[in-house]
């Protein structure tokens, strides 16, 4: 049996600063890394003798085991965890039994990776608290950037998206409240990085310069055809 680990809920409260991730493909691993340089414990699990091994000094605790096995969890202590994160994209049965075991077993928060939109409708009727959708969202991501002139691109629900890009020449010498970016475009410009900089927030009375980046949010084609601008 596997050993049972101490990650999860400390004096009868939830383990908030551990994070089981079961499934250390590249998705599980990226996120099980990710979260350790953010000073977070991670419990890592998989069938793989190999991976375990190359994870094992990266990772909290890293053990083989079945994810798909009510028993194996149980002797983890995965009850013991509020978040876990199912990575598992190789088997879309195995995927659906961990995540659906993880809800019985009373696992607050489930992050589970869908290879496609029937995986991800599924995961959601057995209750999967936030449906992930790795390469779709990465596709859709760098589609957009190669579109348009924009830095970095975030879609977060179909209607609201946040851009990295350079302000229209337009926008330049005169406040935020002088440029009709709202009313006109529907964007609102959320930060901005002067050169050497950090971001700091902006204002109506910040004003833009030549060689600033910007964060601007909005409607997806709003912020699109605004970059666009530039």
């Amino acid at each position: 049996m596997p050993e049972r680990f101490s990650l999860g809920r400390q004096n009868g409260a939830r383990g908030d600063e551990s994070v089981a991730v079961l499934g250390l493909g590249r998705f599980g691993s990226a996120v099980a890394l990710e979260l350790m340089a953010s000073d977070v414990e991670v419990l890592g699990v998989d069938s793989s003798e190999r991976t375990v091994q190359e994870m094992s000094t990266k990772l909290t605790h890293c053990v083989r085991a079945d994810s798909t096995h009510e028993d194996a969890l149980r002797q983890l202590g995965i009850p013991e965890f509020g978040r876990a994160v199912v990575g598992i994209g190789t088997s879309i049965e195995s995927n659906l039994l961990t995540a659906s075991l993880l809800k019985t077993l009373g696992v607050d928060n489930v992050w589970a990776k869908a290879i496609s939109s029937a995986h991800g409708r599924i995961l959601e009727q057995l209750g999967v608290d936030h449906v992930v959708y790795p390469e779709n969202d990465m596709g859709r991501r760098v589609a957009h950037l190669v579109m348009g002139c924009m830095l970095d691109f975030i879609q977060f629900e179909h209607d609201y998206a946040m851009v990295k890009t350079a302000p229209p020449a337009t926008m330049l010498g005169k406040p935020l409240s002088e440029t009709g970016v709202r009313s006109g475009h529907g964007v609102t410009i959320v930060g901005v990085k002067r050169p050497g900089g950090a971001f700091t927030h902006c204002t109506g009375e910040t004003v833009l310069r030549s060689g600033d980046v910007v964060i601007a949010s909005g409607p997806p084609r709003a912020v699109e055809k605004w970059s666009e601008l530039g």
